[in-house]
């Protein structure tokens, strides 16, 4: 059973940063993160390749977030960089078997419970 335990989340002003992360059990998969806002559905952040050597970014966050990777410790990260109040939402990890990445969150087999983050004006 795989496991995806999310940390980092909280309560920043805009213009401020977070750093989320993501732990995993289990053998090595490709990873993302998706986010959902009260009312909405849940998006498309950001994914990364099992080996790390491919990402991809929603266009809302290309340039203030990046992806990473730590295999080692099977571990994912978000680095999430010029907070905007829209950037506020759940923030979830998941995990796909595979090794590409992709967008689709029917692709993601198991996912974390979810951390929070907010953004204040």
């Amino acid at each position: 059973q795989v496991q995806l335990v999310e940390s980092g989340g909280g309560l920043v002003q805009a213009g401020g940063s977070l750093r989320l992360s993501c732990a995993a059990s289990g053998r090595y998969y490709a990873m993302g993160w998706f986010r959902q806002a009260p009312g909405k559905e849940r998006e498309f952040v950001a994914a990364i390749s099992r080996s790390g050597g491919s990402t991809v970014y929603a266009d809302s966050v290309k340039g203030r977030f990046t992806i990473s990777r730590d295999n080692a410790k099977n571990a994912a990260y978000l680095q999430m960089n010029s907070l905007k109040p829209e950037d506020t939402a759940v923030y979830y990890c998941a995990a796909r078997d595979g090794m590409a990445v992709r967008y689709s969150r029917d692709e993601y087999a198991y996912w974390g419970q979810g951390t929070q983050v907010t953004v204040s004006s």
